[in-house]
């Protein structure tokens, strides 16, 4: 046990979620929604966690006035909704890495190899809104890349999106991870997807769409690999 866990017996416990922000802060590290902090959670915690969770959001329910007593629809929403957030729609902030099979480049490929579209799922770290949408890579490997097999890909965008996010910075951490992985001379990251902060609250826009991308390497310095690979998605389909 951590010198920061240890307390005398007079003391009240402390909520498991101060304890892991503890660690953090002594560690230096940021913990911002769309950080990973699998690292600084000890066994057990997670369900600590969610039973944390799922008392807060109680809280939440009665200051909305609702009936959690009598209501049998909403007895049991705040451990689902505890356990959803926990455990599925924001699990990519608690759960490791997904353990990804690093391959060298035996035949030297170095031809463009496209990924997509993968279907992605987040959530808008202003309203906590999903967002849905489609995201494609362009990797341009050299000798020395590691190949991951096709399936990884997907394991890592539903790892990184499943945060609360904006599309710009997703996309940021998605290209970070994939250069750590591959190490590729080039690498192109293309997300389209729908923001149902823009649809169910806000404007109430329901076609509105956000496009956005990230270059690096050859794709940034190569304005006809960019176009090929941009052609290739064909994001009209």
């Amino acid at each position: 046990m951590s010198e920061i866990d240890k307390r005398s017996d007079a003391d009240p416990p402390s909520p498991v979620s101060a304890r892991v922000r503890q660690r953090l802060q002594q560690a230096g590290r940021r913990f911002h929604a769309n950080d990973n902090i699998a690292d600084f959670l000890e066994p057990g915690e997670l369900d600590l966690l969610l039973d944390e969770v799922a008392g807060k959001m109680r809280g939440v329910l009665e200051s909305l006035v609702i009936d959690i007593e009598s209501d049998h629809n909403t007895q049991d929403t705040a451990r689902r909704v505890a356990k959803m957030y926990l455990t599925e729609v924001f699990r990519g902030r608690y759960m490791p890495a997904p353990p990804v099979t690093e391959f060298p480049n035996a035949e030297h490929l170095n031809e463009l190899m496209i990924v997509g579209p993968i279907t992605v799922r987040s959530a808008c770290s202003h309203h906590f809104c999903p967002i849905m949408g489609r995201l494609w890579i362009g990797i341009m490997p050299n000798e020395h890349s590691n190949l991951i097999g096709l399936s990884k890909y997907s394991r890592l965008a539903e790892w990184v999106m499943s945060r609360p996010q904006i599309q710009e910075e997703a996309i940021t951490q998605m290209a970070d991870l994939l250069m750590n992985k591959v190490s590729p001379d080039g690498l192109a990251v293309v997300m389209e997807a729908d923001h149902f902060c823009m649809q169910w609250r806000g404007v109430k826009d329901n076609g509105a769409k956000m496009i956005n991308s990230v270059m690096r390497g050859s794709f940034l310095r190569d304005s006809a690999l960019r176009r090929e690979f941009l052609s290739l998605i064909n994001l009209k389909d």
